[in-house]
């Protein structure tokens, strides 16, 4: 079985290769680091811990959405306040890779993050059971909170970074985790060290993630993406360049943000779904809701009198866009 140390000389081996790659123009490879560095169990998980809560990369339209969680033993608190863990968003990259590092070889100290691809981001806001980004958050914190629990962690004390109404989300999570005391405020990252711990991974997995995702991008879509915020002219430009006519954009770029839906609405195609109406007779056509553009039948072809490979696929001719 690897030993603590092992996982955390193999952790800060990936970021010293993604450090490396970065740097030399000559190669394109990027490593994703570890995503969690919670097994083995260590001695301490049997003590009380505390655990912080962060994300990084909710408002971006490109990339991955992740949330992170440091673990640690409450007796760790004072010390854990020396290490110059702060708000990942005050720090340069430089600082929070090498911080990054020192999360991850630390033996009092663990990480365990969760990516949200842009992907399953889309999926589930426009989904037919929509969800909205906070239930997402939502849903990945109490997964990130059962993980550690999981590994048999005895966590006494979480804290959480939130954008949204604390007192509600600190209600849920009492109710969901009975006998844990849960500190929900914004700016947590600004103010509790574990926080700071875990908002470091989580921007340093969240960039990282990006790379990778642009290194997978064909060379037709390569290109600079930009921060990857809507409204940084760069990203705009990347996005308006790589929208398909019909399959919209490339798997990196979160389909639900309304700078996507713009974007959509003005560069694709009218795209219409047959249905049958619920008796079986109508052919109604129903507008892929996401164009927002109304159906118009004044042209459609009956189908009569073509051949059946056509008729049955409910294959059109289309003569104007």
């Amino acid at each position: 079985m690897a030993t603590a140390a092992a996982v955390a000389a193999s952790a800060v081996g990936e970021v010293e290769k993604q450090q490396a790659r970065s740097s030399n123009s000559n190669s394109t490879a990027v490593v994703l680091p570890p995503s969690r560095n919670l097994a083995p169990a260590r001695e301490w998980f049997s003590e009380p811990c505390m655990l912080g809560v962060d994300e990084a990369g909710r408002g971006p339209v490109l990339g991955a959405m992740v949330y992170a969680c440091a673990l640690a033993p409450l007796s760790y608190r004072e010390e854990l306040a020396t290490q110059a863990y702060a708000d990942s968003k005050t720090l340069s990259e430089a600082e929070r890779s090498r911080l990054f590092s020192a999360l991850a070889a630390d033996p009092r100290c663990v990480y365990v993050a969760d990516l949200l691809s842009a992907e399953l981001i889309s999926g589930q806001m426009l989904g037919r059971a929509r969800v909205s980004l906070n239930a997402v958050a939502e849903q990945s914190t109490v997964g990130l909170i059962q993980d550690v629990l999981g590994a048999g962690a005895r966590l006494r004390e979480v804290y959480i970074d939130t954008v949204g109404d604390p007192d509600r989300y600190r209600a849920k999570l009492e109710r969901a985790f009975p006998g844990i005391a849960f500190t929900v405020c914004p700016k947590a990252d600004a103010l509790y060290p574990i926080v700071s711990a875990a908002s470091i991974a989580a921007k340093v997995l969240r960039d990282t993630s990006l790379l990778v995702a642009q290194g997978a991008l064909p060379v037709t879509q390569a290109g600079s993406l930009g921060n990857g915020y809507p409204s940084d002219p760069v990203t705009q430009a990347w996005l308006a360049e790589h929208c398909d006519a019909v399959f919209g954009f490339p798997p990196l770029v979160r389909f639900s943000w309304e700078t996507c839906s713009r974007i959509l609405e003005e560069r694709c195609v009218k795209v219409t779904w047959p249905t049958d109406s619920a008796g079986g007779a109508s052919h109604a056509q129903q507008t892929l809701a996401c164009f927002r553009q109304p159906a118009d039948n004044s042209g459609e072809s009956s189908g009569m009198g073509r051949h059946p490979y056509f008729r049955l696929r409910r294959l059109q001719r289309v003569t104007a866009f």
